[in-house]
C-alpha cells in the first residue's frame, strides 16, 4: 500500500507522467474501490480522461446486463444474487483491455474479485472520512443498504470494509477537493508504483526526494 498527496504540479508535467503511467499499465486496469459517497465515479471519470483510457461504472454496467436499476435488483433477488452478478460482470470487465473502472462498495469484499483485480489490474482505495461519506451519501440516498439508519450502516461498513480496502495496492485521501486535484494525486501514485525507475547512474548518490517520480 502507498500513500500520496497532491504535489501542485505543472500541467505539463501531469500530462507527461500520466503518459509515462498509461504505458506502463500495459493491459492492466485501474480498479477505484472504497465506500459509497468517496468519489469513485466522478473522480473515475476524470481518471480514465487523463489516461486516455475508456472509463467504466460497474454498477451502470450491472444495471445494463440485469435490465433493471440496482434498487429492484435487491428487492425482488436479495443482495446474495445481486453481489454474485456483480462478480461476473466485474470479471468481464477486467477481461477486456485496459480501462478505468469504478466498483461499487461492496465489490472488492469478494475474494475472487480481489484476486482478478490484483492479477489483472492496480488497486486504488480512495479512502474517505466517516463525516464526508455521510455528508454526500445524505445528499441522495438512493443506495440499497441505505435505506434505513444511514450513519449506523455506515459505520458498521467502515468498520467491516476499511481493512479489506486497505490491501488495495494504493491509498488515497478523499477529501473536499477539487476532483481535478484528486485526480493528480492518483496519477501521482500510479507513476511510482507502476513506472518503472531508471537506474541511478554509477556513483550518484539517491535523491532524499519524497514527492515521487515527479
Amino acid at each position: 500500500m502507498m500513500r500520496f498527496g497532491y504535489g501542485g504540479k505543472k500541467e505539463e508535467q501531469i500530462a507527461q507522467v500520466a503518459a509515462k503511467v498509461r504505458a506502463a499499465l500495459g493491459a492492466r486496469s485501474v480498479v477505484l474501490v472504497g465506500m459509497p459517497g468517496c468519489g469513485k465515479s466522478a473522480i473515475g471519470r476524470r481518471l480514465a480522461n487523463r489516461l486516455e483510457l475508456p472509463f467504466v461504472d460497474a454498477d451502470d454496467e450491472i444495471e445494463l446486463a440485469a435490465g433493471k436499476a440496482i434498487t429492484d435488483i435487491f428487492k425482488e433477488h436479495g443482495e446474495p444474487y445481486f453481489r454474485d452478478g456483480e462478480r461476473k460482470v466485474i470479471a468481464r470487465i477486467l477481461n477486456s483491455g485496459s480501462r478505468v473502472l469504478a466498483t461499487g462498495g461492496g465489490a472488492f469484499m469478494s475474494g475472487e474479485t480481489r484476486d482478478n483485480i490484483r492479477n489483472r489490474a492496480i488497486s486504488v482505495w480512495l479512502k474517505a472520512e466517516l463525516p464526508l461519506l455521510l455528508r454526500r451519501v445524505l445528499k441522495r440516498n438512493n443506495r440499497p443498504l441505505l435505506e434505513r439508519d444511514p450513519e449506523g450502516v455506515m459505520r458498521a461498513l467502515v468498520e467491516t470494509r476499511y481493512p479489506v480496502y486497505a490491501t488495495a495496492d494504493i491509498t488515497v485521501e478523499s477529501r473536499d477537493l477539487p476532483h481535478d486535484v484528486m485526480v493528480y494525486e492518483i496519477i501521482e501514485a500510479l507513476a511510482a508504483y507502476a513506472v518503472p525507475r531508471q537506474a541511478e547512474p554509477s556513483g550518484a548518490q539517491p535523491s532524499n526526494s519524497s514527492g515521487g517520480p515527479l
